[in-house]
């Protein structure tokens, strides 16, 4: 088994200041059952030193009143190589948050560009770079347009694929990139379609079960060596042990209230 090596990585995060469930936009969310607003910050806050004691970079998105889906971060945008293709949300709760995302990157000096069609970032769209290419869900949240607009915005192929259980409304809670070629899938979340083009062009990908990825086993973060992973997805985490990664796990049982988990929570910067 070749070793493993770490790739440093920038994140963004926000803060779950204003986090709490008022409304439900995902079969996740129950309005009836109260959110800590207080844990959900201290597990936050252990996600966000996990990332830094494993040597990467943190920034962070002012959180704001009023959005209480900001923690989810990996919505607001998708980027590569330098550039970032926005994110044009779907529910009218979520959207005034695309502009603060835009806000922050062209503040930065980032290229960006602003969408026309309705996608939400990394919640479904995940980069392949071995492959030079990005997988794409469409089915609940994203147009697929969003797809070919995201392409000639970023300059890589994009590869749809047809999301089809509505409990796994992203892509990223249903697939995750591995390391720089290798990714992790549940097959039921597909269209039967997709799921041959995923058997195509990933023959060696990691399956999950429908329990580890019910507990958002999937909607992990990983460095090419740590891979950091809900707590509850026991056995995908054996799974990775076994390929040679290195599970890293923590706990946002709070979060996961709102209908993410991990990698909801962080948008990596690719520059």
């Amino acid at each position: 088994m070749t070793a493993k090596s770490m790739r440093p990585r920038e994140y963004l995060l926000c803060r779950p200041e204003h986090f709490t469930v008022e409304y439900a936009i995902n079969p996740w969310m129950d309005t009836t059952k109260p959110v800590d607003t207080d844990t959900s910050v201290s597990q936050w806050e252990q996600l966000a030193t996990t990332l830094k004691d494993l040597g990467h970079t943190v920034h962070t998105l002012e959180p704001e009143a009023g959005l209480p889906d900001m923690v989810f971060s990996a919505n607001g945008a998708f980027s590569v190589n330098g550039t970032v293709y926005g994110a044009r949300f779907r529910y009218p709760q979520r959207q005034a948050e695309a502009a603060v995302h835009e806000k922050w990157y062209r503040e930065r000096g980032w290229r960006f560009v602003t969408p026309t069609h309705t996608n939400e970032g990394e919640g479904d769209f995940a980069y392949v770079p071995d492959r030079g290419l990005a997988l794409a869900g469409y089915g609940f949240r994203t147009d697929v347009r969003a797809h070919s607009e995201a392409a000639e915005a970023l300059h890589v192929p994009v590869v749809s694929l047809k999301l089809v259980d509505p409990r796994f409304y992203h892509l990223d809670v249903a697939l995750t990139v591995i390391d720089d070629s290798t990714i992790a899938y549940y097959p039921g979340a597909f269209s039967q379609a997709s799921q041959e083009i995923l058997r195509h062009l990933f023959p060696e990908a990691i399956l999950a079960d429908e329990e580890d990825t019910l507990a958002f086993g999937l909607n992990l973060v990983s460095d090419n060596k740590h891979v950091v992973i809900n707590t509850e997805a026991t056995q995908l985490a054996d799974k990775l042990s076994t390929a040679g990664f290195t599970p890293v796990t923590v706990n946002l049982s709070e979060l996961k209230k709102g209908g993410g988990s991990v990698k909801c929570c962080i948008a990596e910067l690719r520059q």
